[in-house]
């Protein structure tokens, strides 16, 4: 079972890797000029953590670390990005690790305001303070009455030193010196409240955004309006300017449409309807290029062109993904770097494992593309299909025809889509004739081939039909294939079998090819899901009572069942080899189960046993991936306190003491001991190295009239051996110290564990030096035979016993018959081992008959 301890605990069995589709939130994005680079990057925030693209390429280039709450808002100057969350703000460098924490505030922070090298924050009590920003000391707090004065906009006008305008719900606006802390001017407002301020290209001119939908450009420096302009959209979420020679202003609205105002006429030149789904929480025109940066709570992120000749923007890159809840994910292809996903916002859409650049949006289905063309783009949303609820999908024939299969909420017909053109299909499947119209799709499969499509409806019918014609090849059953509504539908691996389960509790199976029933099996419980994995033949069903039961369908028999969710399970999941079965429930838990054990484990990889867990256990909470591969990798000192379930089995030495049990020593340590002569004479060398012989400095010569070399002197001596035969002076070593102490006190676990340790060099030394001749004693050997005694009896170390024995003998054989204390030794070992090996023999026999017989015999 997927499990967790602690606030922050990794899983047991699973490994956080990352989190796929996040772009955007209702925060909005900054947007900073990096001089070193040239280019622009803008951030976005993630739930706890920022991203930042570069605009150029829309391409992720950093994840900052992870805050301990959600960022409630985002700001940022040439240096640094500050995100606040709480009544804490940071402040990130290089877009990824904290470098600065400021505290001081007692309610949630939802403004801030880069001032050079100070920040301004704001909390929702209205207290401004001021920070420094690299000794996070406060540098001036102010505070104003919520009732008269609660700041919802700030602004620092360009040009204006020192000096700060604050908008408020109120209406009013106000000037504020904040190194004399001086209340320069009051701005009367427009009896509405004030919710976005922003600086217009002009000096003293001030873009104000109200409650009312109204712009107002107001020139601060005389209390003067300019121009009003009024979006009926609801309140201004969010204002931005060209800065590229044309004189436009973009304004954002809560339903997600975009105004464009030129300032010179005064007046609409274009709406950019349905720019995001969800309110436009940022909009940013870059500086002197006619792009524009847009982020909404709809999860999606968007630039914007301005190249056409009636100065609408184009769509020009985005990052985008689910809106809403997903409803179903599936891994496409075999390679697992595609996840198809199914979302309550109607869309379908693909991530890469890989990389983003990879991912792609099938779009939403559309009932009627004629219609739209022919009506335009604002009556699509009325003629968009309702969100997939479950589809199919085969790589098989991609490149011929639709490879997707897809049923909707509510909808008898289901959709077609083909992922090579990212785009929906050419047919919706449905059956031409029917009575009722509250019918649905509830279930769909694909062939392996890609061929056909298996349909599942509310009625209890299943359809089949061809994927590359839609064209409608047969039912299953007379009139229907089930009483009740159909749960799951699935077809093998070669097309021969069919299998369908409904919600009247049974489980059929049928003929592929002629429709025909084969067999029924009745279930506990109605089925909720069905899930088959088709290498193996293993069918999953999940019931209505929480419980799953794994089928073999070619048995057609329940070969598991397991039992422990407490609430509905919405998906289910095998392992490759089909030796585990994952479910996920409405409990908020993952359980992982071992189909050969039938068990709840709680360890795939890891040296923890494999134990079930008792039926009521309740798991813990674990942190989800972040964004980031490499984060959130470091684990708390909680994770590494072992609870009952996590303390690793520690196996005994010896599990009976009728059992034969083996050491843990590699078989380097004792399989060789008997060819240890016949491996050092391969290993000798055949001469031994030669030394070069240095020239001398001053070359001898032998005086006379006639200079002559004199010859080296040759060493005539032969060469003598550096062994010392030291005899009965040698020195006795730990391991015969350890026998002798064996014979006074009969306990041989010393002598053992220092041979043990020994390398089989080692291990010959000290057998060989047993003996009198080398510094031993009849004693000592006869200690050692007793020490191989113990160890049979026992029944413990048997092949080092084995080893230890032939080495001795070997080594030692010819003086045994000539000494009767060690002959009366040997005599009772060969009885022993002679009395182990039968019994030994005899199950060998036994397992080996059996395996025979299963090899063999007709089943």
């Amino acid at each position: 079972m997927e499990r967790g301890g602690g606030d922050r605990t990794a899983s047991a069995l699973f490994a956080g890797f990352r989190a796929l589709g996040l772009f955007s939130n209702d925060i909005p994005h900054v947007v900073r000029f990096s001089a070193l680079k040239r280019r622009f990057f803008v951030t976005t925030c993630v739930g706890k953590s920022l991203h930042t693209y570069d605009v150029q390429k829309l391409s992720l280039v950093a994840v900052s670390n992870s805050l301990p709450q959600d960022i409630c808002c985002m700001a940022a100057d040439g240096r640094l990005v500050f995100a606040a969350y709480g009544n804490v703000f940071s402040a990130f460098a290089r877009n990824k690790e904290v470098v600065h924490t400021f505290k001081g505030h007692k309610a949630e922070i939802h403004l801030l305001q880069p001032f050079g090298d100070h920040v301004i924050s704001v909390d929702t009590d209205s207290v401004l303070i001021i920070w420094h920003i690299y000794s996070e000391e406060e540098y001036l707090q102010l505070s104003f009455d919520k009732s008269v004065f609660k700041i919802s906009a700030i602004l620092h006008p360009s040009t204006y030193l020192n000096k700060i305008l604050l908008g408020s719900e109120q209406g009013s606006l106000q000037l504020w010196n904040v190194k004399s802390n001086k209340l320069l001017y009051t701005f009367a407002g427009w009896k509405t409240g004030v919710t976005a301020l922003q600086q217009a290209p002009a000096v003293d001119v001030v873009a104000v955004g109200l409650m009312s939908g109204q712009v107002i450009i107001h020139n601060i420096k005389f209390d003067e309006t300019l121009m009003k302009f009024r979006q009926d959209w609801g309140p201004i979420t969010s204002i931005s300017f060209r800065t590229d020679g044309h004189p436009v202003m973009a304004a954002g609205s809560p339903c997600g449409h975009i105004g464009l105002w030129d300032l010179e006429d005064k007046k609409l030149i274009n709406q950019m309807r349905n720019a995001h789904s969800t309110a436009i929480a940022g909009l940013t025109f870059l500086h002197r290029e006619p792009l524009l940066v847009t982020n909404g709570a709809d999860n999606a992120l968007r630039i914007w062109i301005f190249d056409g000749p009636t100065g609408e923007g184009r769509l020009l890159r985005f990052r985008m993904g689910h809106s809403a809840p997903l409803t179903k994910i599936r891994y496409y292809g075999q390679n697992g770097q595609q996840i198809l996903s199914a979302s309550q916002d109607g869309t379908l859409q693909s991530f890469s494992t890989i990389h983003e650049k990879f991912n792609k949006s099938l779009g939403h289905g559309l009932i009627n593309k004629k219609r739209v063309k022919r009506k335009g783009l604002q009556n699509a949303m009325t003629v968009r299909l309702p969100p997939i609820t479950e589809f199919a999908a085969e790589e098989a024939r991609e490149s011929d025809w639709d490879g997707i299969i897809a049923c909707h909420q509510g909808k008898l017909s289901c959709s077609t889509w083909n992922y090579q053109r990212s785009t929906i299909g050419a047919y919706f499947l449905k059956p031409k004739e029917l009575k009722k119209d509250d019918i649905t799709a509830t279930a769909v499969d694909i062939t392996s081939c890609g061929n056909f499509a298996v349909i599942g409806l509310s009625s209890g019918t299943i359809d089949v039909y061809n994927m590359q014609s839609g064209i409608h090849r047969g039912s299953f059953g007379k009139d229907q294939a089930h009483k009740g509504s159909i749960r799951g539908v699935a077809v093998d691996g070669l097309n021969q079998l069919t299998i369908s389960a409904g919600s009247e509790g049974l489980l059929k199976f049928w003929n592929f090819k002629n429709k025909i029933l084969i067999h029924s099996v009745s279930l506990d419980s109605s089925p909720n899901m069905m899930l088959l994995h088709r290498d193996s033949g293993i069918l999953g069903l999940a019931l209505d009572d929480f419980s799953i039961s794994v089928l073999d369908i070619e048995t057609r028999k329940i070969v598991r069942e397991f039992s422990g969710h407490q609430g509905q399970i919405n998906d289910m999941a095998f392992s490759p080899d089909g030796r585990w079965l994952i479910s996920a429930s409405m409990d908020c838990s993952i359980r992982t189960w071992d189909l050969p054990s039938g068990w709840s484990n709680i360890s795939l990889y890891s040296v923890v046993s494999l134990r079930p867990l008792p039926t009521d256990y309740v798991p813990s909470v674990v942190m989800l991936p972040g964004t980031c591969q490499t984060q959130d990798i470091e684990l708390s000192e909680e994770t590494t306190e072992p609870s009952d379930e996590m303390i690793a089995y520690d196996s005994p030495e010896q599990l009976n003491e009728q059992l034969v049990t083996l050491s843990l020593l590699p078989e380097s340590r004792w399989k060789n001991l008997l060819n240890l002569d016949v491996i050092k004479k391969k290993n000798k060398p055949k001469e031994p190295p030669k030394v070069p012989k240095s020239a001398p400095f001053f070359i001898p010569t032998v005086p006379g009239l006639v200079p002559r070399y004199a010859t080296p002197e040759q060493n005539n001596d032969p060469q003598q051996s550096k062994v010392v035969n030291l005899g009965i002076l040698a020195q006795k070593s730990d391991f015969c110290l350890k026998l002798e102490e064996g014979l006074v006190n009969n306990k041989y676990e010393a002598a053992l564990s220092l041979l043990k340790e020994l390398g089989p060099s080692g291990i010959e030394t000290e057998l060989r030096s047993l003996s009198p001749d080398c510094g031993g004693s009849i004693e000592v050997m006869k200690s050692f035979l007793k020490m191989i005694e113990m160890m049979l009896d026992r029944k413990r170390d048997f092949e080092l016993a084995q080893a230890y024995l032939a080495l001795f003998l070997k080594l030692h054989l010819k003086m045994l018959p000539s000494e009767p204390v060690l002959l009366e030794e040997v005599t009772k070992l060969s009885s022993q081992l002679e009395e182990t090996w039968i019994h030994l023999q005899s199950l060998f026999n036994q397992s080996m008959c059996v395996l025979n017989y299963i090899k063999s015999a007709l089943l």
